[in-house]
């Protein structure tokens, strides 16, 4: 049986991202209900699998250009959705009414991506989660925004634009960048 290089990584460091991971996909099933909760399990759990797998420790220097790309990508798409009214039209799909903005889950939700700004001194540190950070934020812009292209096979109309949709053709290959950095490294 073939069992994942976790030895030299810390237990705390492991238990801790398992923890916020299954808190992060729990605050995204508490404020937006199962489906959305689904999409976030690809970029915390698979970020969490593919951290386990990928036993690489590298410079934030490294990662620093698709980092701060993605990042900035990742504003431009918040602003999008917003203006766009994501959360409403993701509620027409999934019945689930939209968070207040104030509301516990929406503030935890924010709480909870705001970690991903620790990421530069996290891995500056050398400290284990926040390589584990890095894999969650690259999933999630990679691999979970890639949901945008799929909601709108959901509605009662033909395939069309699903507010978000746009800054995602550009987000979701910088994050890509982000994880062939990280594969590519050399320890």
């Amino acid at each position: 049986m073939f069992l994942p290089p976790v030895f030299p990584r810390k237990s705390v460091t492991i238990i801790s991202a398992v923890l916020f991971s299954v808190i992060a996909i729990y605050l995204g099933y508490a404020a937006l209900g199962i489906i959305p909760a689904f999409i976030f399990t690809f970029g915390y759990a698979g970020g969490f699998l593919i951290w386990l797998f990928v036993e690489k420790e590298v410079s934030f220097k490294r990662i620093a250009a698709p980092y701060f790309v993605t990042l900035s990508l990742f504003v431009v798409h918040k602003i999008e959705e917003r203006k766009m009214d994501f959360f409403p039209a993701l509620s027409e799909l999934t019945g689930v009414p939209v968070p207040e903005a104030t509301s516990w889950q929406a503030l935890s939700l924010y709480t909870i991506a705001f970690a991903w700004l620790l990421i530069p001194l996290l891995i500056y540190k050398r400290f284990l989660f926040g390589y584990y950070l890095a894999w969650t934020f690259f999933a999630s812009m990679g691999i979970t925004e890639l949901a945008h292209f799929v909601f709108p096979f959901f509605r009662d109309e033909s395939y069309g634009y699903f507010p978000g949709m746009w800054s995602v053709i550009l987000l979701a290959p910088a994050a890509w960048w982000g994880m062939y950095k990280l594969i590519t490294a050399q320890k």
